[in-house]
């Protein structure tokens, strides 16, 4: 399939991303979105709607903390995207998993239309070994040790963690692989696609490894800002905005200068939805063959190889 793609408004290239609310507490949410916001980036900031009943294993806050979600409110009326990062920063069971879809729902006035599985929760769709098909899931099981075995219950029906047909009925896109490629059409150029093996999922997309503040800034390196442009391509950037861009109220200067040099560019910088919503309305709706799903399946795990991460 051809990488190329247009860009409306004569854009040479698109640039996006998915921010994980991990770590992030309201100061450094401030900080970092108050400099894309100046730039002119919109982008797609995840959230967990509630708290639910569990135990909070994780700085980043819920939508059930008042100032938190007056913020995402306002980031919301600037042209942010919020996106749905699970229920809640714990495994959350079937009912607690319709109540945050319906939280999301009544505060954002929409079912979510991107979403990232938190790592933290069984209920993760699709997720872990389940990513993965054939000897392809050999070899990931292999390579983590079978660290990550039987922990993906969301899409499995009958199980108390089960939600895969909510997903099908209220989300329309899930990220699946991460690449260590800043063009991540060019590494998955396919997306949004349907996976016929993974039918509870409408539509998947990837993204460009960054996530922490040293990874992106590795990513977005100038070469690759103006690899970007020429190749024409988009990047969906995945990252968490709470994993070191803000030490002691200062947000770090590599990023701030990446971003300001990225932002003088001819990009076309959109939530992940839109350029998501873009490419399905030029190549309409895709469903992966399986030599395309192994080819994108033996990428990533080749990528996890390299970083060495599992």
């Amino acid at each position: 399939m051809s990488l190329a793609a247009q860009w409306p408004e004569g854009k040479t290239f698109a640039f996006t991303i998915f921010d994980d609310p991990d770590g992030q507490t309201l100061e450094m949410g401030r900080e970092v979105y108050a400099l894309l916001d100046d730039l002119g980036f919109r982008t797609t900031k995840g959230v967990w709607p509630i708290w639910g009943d569990g135990r909070r294993t994780d700085l980043g806050l819920s939508c059930d903390e008042p100032d938190y979600r007056d913020w995402c409110l306002s980031l919301q009326g600037r042209g942010f995207e919020m996106g749905y990062h699970n229920a809640t920063q714990y495994t959350s069971d079937r009912a607690t998993t319709a109540r945050g879809l319906d939280r999301f729902r009544e505060l954002f006035g929409h079912d979510p239309v991107t979403m990232s599985n938190h790592y933290n929760c069984a209920e993760g769709i699709y997720w872990a070994e389940n990513r993965v098909s054939g000897v392809n899931r050999l070899l990931y099981t292999a390579f983590t040790r079978g660290r990550n075995r039987n922990t993906s219950f969301g899409h499995v029906p009958g199980h108390p963690y089960f939600w895969g047909d909510l997903c099908k009925a209220r989300v329309t896109y899930v990220r699946n692989f991460v690449y260590a490629e800043v063009n991540t059409l060019r590494a998955c150029p396919y997306m949004p696609y349907h996976d016929p093996q993974r039918p509870m999922v409408n539509a998947w997309y990837a993204s460009s490894e960054g996530a922490n503040v040293e990874r992106l800034v590795a990513m977005l390196s100038e070469a690759n800002q103006d690899r970007l442009a020429v190749e024409g391509g988009a990047c969906i950037m995945y990252t968490h905005f709470g994993h070191g861009y803000v030490q002691g109220r200062r947000l770090d200067p590599r990023f701030r200068a990446l971003m300001t040099r990225l932002s003088r560019m001819n990009g076309w910088y959109v939530p992940v939805s839109t350029l998501l919503g873009h490419l399905r309305a030029q190549r309409g709706d895709l469903a992966l063959t399986g030599a395309q799903r192994s080819e994108l399946e033996r990428r990533w795990l080749w990528d996890k190889a390299r970083r060495g991460t599992s």
